[in-house]
């Protein structure tokens, strides 16, 4: 019985983020595995998140059947048996035969012959395993940060961070959201686009924070026109929140703009601005410019530590590179890849880039500073860093600003308070029904 082609695009692409460091979401997009069907796709995009999400408890499970450590297998055997255990522990759909026969094979593909009859006898042992752990809200009865991070299969230091900064029951709702999988959400301008999409049978439903957001209930949005031509993006509605804190203005300048949302957003809503959007990768400046097609928007490879405009700006966007860790639920790898002591060498990366954006901003004008970390040394320590160097910016009440977008129909929620943080913008995933994005308005005087 020949291997299923998303298992072993389930197994290729683990095994790539395993060693490369990739992002499985870019993967399972990429046109390595266009040709997947639909249903081929919907699995080994089940199988990957899966894996990623529960890794730390599949590692656990295996452990206590495998008569080696962990760290003595090669990565071709343990990605196999992370997936046979992903499917038998949490999938009642997948036959185990199945599931064991075709996890064997993967390592046969691998090369790894010798390590077949070793995983033949792991993955008999999983025949009856409970599942006790995998609740509706994983880690909801832990009374420990320690109990929190092995239910809900997160890194111990992580939990302890969020506990002491948010408390153990928000901790206890961003674990658990990250470890569900997240809804599909796009933002839509143009009421035609919808119109179009729903033609498509694609089921929208409005989105929780913003009007122009829609939910995608049902149906393939990827075959579409729109998605296709760039006109819908999926973009979380955090995100789609940080681009509207820019406001309005005729020279902006978006420092680390790929892959474009924001970008795009802000072209939207300022048609007649000249736009500067750059990124430091080649490719990435590349996609950017595929995804936003607006004449009014020039998009630029550079280092934004470095700038290479002079011109001054009105309205200057900082999204900087970050943790990520409010985006866990789309992107779990990096719960596994991320390390304490990064945080430290990020927001050094992060200080560099608000000094050289403060710089380029006109008397008068604002810069929004974002992140989508939950970590305070990414996010407020950066802004108090820079204004105690740069004495002219004063920092803005978002409530302000949050005000200003329900008064003009963008923002639906109704709990401002609830997006504050001080003066500050923090949404929390669980908390809030999108990804963890912290947001800083400051203005020049």
């Amino acid at each position: 019985m020949p291997i299923s082609p998303a298992r072993i695009a389930a197994f290729d692409i683990l095994l790539r983020v395993e060693r490369e460091d990739s992002y499985a979401s870019e993967l399972l997009h990429s046109s390595r595995h266009a040709n997947l069907s639909s249903a081929d796709h919907g699995l080994a995009t089940e199988l990957v998140m899966g894996v990623l999400r529960w890794r730390s408890s599949l590692d656990k499970y295996i452990a206590e059947r495998s008569s080696q450590k962990l760290t003595r297998l090669d990565p071709e055997v343990l990605t196999a048996l992370r997936l046979a255990a992903y499917q038998l522990l949490f999938l009642d759909r997948v036959p185990g035969r199945a599931a064991v026969h075709e996890s064997v094979e993967l390592v046969k593909r691998a090369k790894k012959r010798s390590a077949v009859p070793f995983t033949n006898a792991v993955l008999r042992k999983f025949s009856g395993a409970a599942t006790d752990h995998v609740v509706a809200t994983p880690g909801a009865n832990a009374e420990t940060s320690s109990e929190l991070a092995e239910r809900s299969a997160h890194p111990l230091w992580l939990v302890e961070r969020w506990t002491q900064e948010f408390g153990l029951q928000i901790a206890k709702q961003i674990c658990a959201y990250d470890q569900r999988i997240p809804e599909t959400v796009v933002s839509i301008s143009d009421a035609a686009v919808a119109d179009e999409l729903r033609n498509h049978k694609i089921h929208l439903s409005p989105g929780y924070l913003l009007t122009s957001a829609y939910r995608v209930v049902a149906g393939d949005l990827t075959g579409t026109r729109s998605f296709r031509d760039g006109q819908v993006t999926i973009q979380d509605e955090a995100s789609q929140l940080v681009s509207l804190l820019v406001g309005q203005g005729s020279h902006i300048l978006d420092c680390c703009a790929a892959p474009g949302g924001k970008t795009r957003m802000l072209a939207e809503r300022n048609p007649d601005a000249r736009i500067v959007a750059m990124d430091l990768h080649p490719h990435r400046a590349r996609l950017l410019r595929k995804l936003v097609a607006a004449t009014n928007v020039q998009v630029m490879v550079a280092d934004a530590r470095q700038l290479p405009v002079n011109e001054p700006f009105d309205r200057v966007l900082a999204d900087v590179p970050c943790s990520g860790t409010g985006t866990l639920a789309r992107n779990p790898e990096i719960k596994w890849r991320l390390k304490l002591e990064d945080l430290a060498d990020l927001q050094t990366r992060q200080l560099a880039i608000l000094q050289s954006a403060m710089q380029r901003v006109s008397p008068g004008g604002r810069i929004v500073y974002s992140t989508c970390s939950l970590e305070r040394e990414e996010n407020s320590t950066v802004v108090e860093k820079a204004m105690s160097v740069d004495h002219s910016f004063r920092v803005l009440d978002c409530r302000a600003e949050l005000e200003r977008l329900r008064s003009q129909g963008e923002l639906r929620w109704e709990d401002i308070d609830s997006l504050a943080s001080g003066p500050y913008l923090r949404t929390i995933p669980g908390v809030h029904p999108c990804d963890g994005f912290f947001g800083a308005i400051l203005q020049k005087s």
